[in-house]
């Protein structure tokens, strides 16, 4: 499932031949890339590809590129979840925000007719001005992404001999705390997992685990690929000192760039999964993660992107696993 493109942050450039199109896409890319930001960009060129010819371009490296089916939208979209904008140059009639550049021969009046919302006009050269309108545009698509909760039940409980999603703390079970601990941050809880859940959350949506995966990286890919839109804040049923100060926390760290926040308590790199917030471009990462194996989410920390800064002291034992009647 795609994600529609008006809620992705796809920039189009356009103007006449000989404005500077190039020039400028060039000149803006490593300024973004400065930022963590990961881009793609799409030209439109090649008049031999347009003929029906499938087409190579050697450069530093050497690309390659073939006709397929569906749209340039489709297309867009697919490339969305991967980056954090997409840079089209040309296609004018593409319903995508876009600027215009002028060149020599125009005048300062409005540009042509043009599809899709005109964020600017400018001139050769105006890379500054260029580089405000990408960031105010990737800050508007990314403020508009929803965070959903997602509480992780499930697993064989073996060494506390019980389901622990359903032990009690001050008169509600572990996952009724979890639930009403995330439900102020989030604009939905959810439930990712099998186990009977008391007839107090029966309301609340619940995903069961990605087939064929096992532990927690089967119940938060379960969640990304249900809702591929929502960035998610993931709390595990067995956290029952987690306060919510360490959600706060966790969402303040998020910044565009960034595709999760896992905590790093001790700053020896050894992270912490499951009380954290993934953005839905984490997901291409945890697939990956997925098809390789081993299931182990700590693989995250190899990757760009990922956030591993430390919460305050006071916080650390929201994170505080309980996996023993010992323990508890």
């Amino acid at each position: 499932m795609l994600l529609p493109l008006e809620q992705q942050p796809v920039l189009g450039i356009c103007g006449r031949s000989g404005a500077g199109k190039t020039t400028l896409i060039a000149a803006l890319i490593p300024r973004l890339r400065e930022l963590g930001l990961r881009v793609a960009a799409v030209k439109d060129s090649g008049r031999f590809f347009a003929a029906g010819a499938d087409a190579a371009l050697f450069g530093g490296q050497h690309f390659f590129r073939r006709h397929q089916s569906g749209s340039l939208n489709a297309f867009l979209a697919s490339l969305c979840p991967a980056y954090d904008i997409v840079l089209v140059e040309g296609h004018a009639a593409t319903d995508v925000p876009k600027i215009w550049l002028a060149g020599p021969e125009d005048s300062d009046g409005p540009p042509p007719e043009l599809r899709g919302r005109l964020l600017a006009v400018l001139r050769r050269g105006e890379t500054e001005r260029l580089f405000s309108v990408a960031q105010e545009l990737i800050a508007e698509k990314w403020r508009q992404t929803p965070v959903w909760g997602c509480v992780l039940i499930g697993g064989r409980s073996s060494r506390m001999g019980r389901p622990k999603h359903l032990l009690p703390q001050d008169g509600r079970t572990w996952l009724e705390q979890a639930a009403k601990k995330l439900a102020p941050f989030v604009g939905q809880v959810v439930i990712s997992g099998s186990g009977l859940i008391p007839e107090t959350l029966a309301g609340l949506p619940r995903v069961p685990d990605a087939p064929g995966l096992a532990g927690p990286l089967a119940g938060i890919l379960a969640v990304m690929r249900w809702q591929p839109a929502v960035s998610w804040l993931v709390m595990a049923c067995d956290l029952p000192d987690a306060q919510p100060e360490s959600l706060r926390w966790l969402l303040e760290q998020r910044r565009p760039g960034i595709r999760a926040v896992l905590p790093d308590l001790g700053a020896g790199g050894r992270l912490e999964p499951l009380l954290a917030w993934y953005d839905f471009r984490c997901r291409p990462l945890l697939e990956d993660i997925a098809a390789a194996g081993p299931l182990r989410l700590h693989r995250l920390a190899e990757q760009e992107g990922i956030c591993r800064a430390q919460p305050p002291v006071q916080l650390h034992g929201s994170w505080r696993n309980v996996n023993t009647p010992e323990e508890l």
